[in-house]
């Protein structure tokens, strides 16, 4: 078995050479299909919190990511995916929620209604720490025609709260003793429980659609 201090040194020297350009465009891609082309719905944790706690302790574990760098593309990024959800909302109505899958997905969006309903312009902020309503208040913003700028300015709030925020506390959780030397593994288990939880989340929801009879 290969020492983990080991393998801790040889994935800093390849990041460092060849993968710092593909980590950053990888965290960003990820962050950003999870709200813009609902990704976060089957993989919640490889798009959401999860991926940007990991993100920062893996940047303090390895040299060549430079955290500031990586914590803006993560804001940036965010903040562009649910600029990509707020307008296919706009544009396409609430036939593009109703195409979302069966039950158990109309429930989730159903609640999400509920939830932007109650906070308004806080709720695309609060959204962001939520796993569902991250993906889908934007879009219901959008079918609920809210004001264009006031979106953007709510966008720009959580994006900088939630991307930036997380991201650069799993960085600095870093020097908490034993968490940097155990920054990989912490990253594994994120990464093996999001496909467990996005094949768990397609399955239930396969199972749950509803199947109607040829005409």
């Amino acid at each position: 078995m290969v020492h983990l201090a080991a393998l801790d040194q040889q994935l800093a020297g390849l990041l460092h050479d060849v993968g710092a350009v593909v980590f950053y465009l990888v965290v960003w891609g990820l962050v950003f299909v999870g709200t813009a082309l609902f990704v976060g719905v089957f993989v919640p944790f490889v798009t959401g919190d999860s991926l940007l706690f990991a993100s920062g302790l893996i940047a303090a574990a390895a040299s060549g990511i430079d955290i500031w760098i990586l914590a803006i593309g993560v804001g940036i990024s965010a903040f562009l995916g649910d600029q990509v959800g707020f307008l296919l909302g706009r544009r396409f109505g609430r036939p593009y929620l109703d195409k979302r899958g069966g039950p158990r997905m109309r429930k989730i969006i159903a609640k999400t209604e509920h939830f932007y309903l109650t906070f308004g312009w806080w709720s695309v902020v609060v959204a962001r720490f939520m796993p569902w309503g991250r993906v889908f208040v934007p879009v219901i913003a959008g079918v609920g025609r809210m004001g264009y700028y006031r979106f953007v300015v709510a966008n720009l709030v959580g994006a900088l709260a939630w991307g930036v925020g997380i991201t650069v506390i799993g960085y600095f959780a870093a020097s908490i003793p034993g968490v940097k030397a155990a920054a990989y593994i912490i990253a594994g288990v994120f990464i093996a429980a999001a496909i467990v939880a996005g094949i768990r989340a397609w399955r239930l929801d396969r199972k749950n659609q509803i199947v109607l009879p040829l005409v």
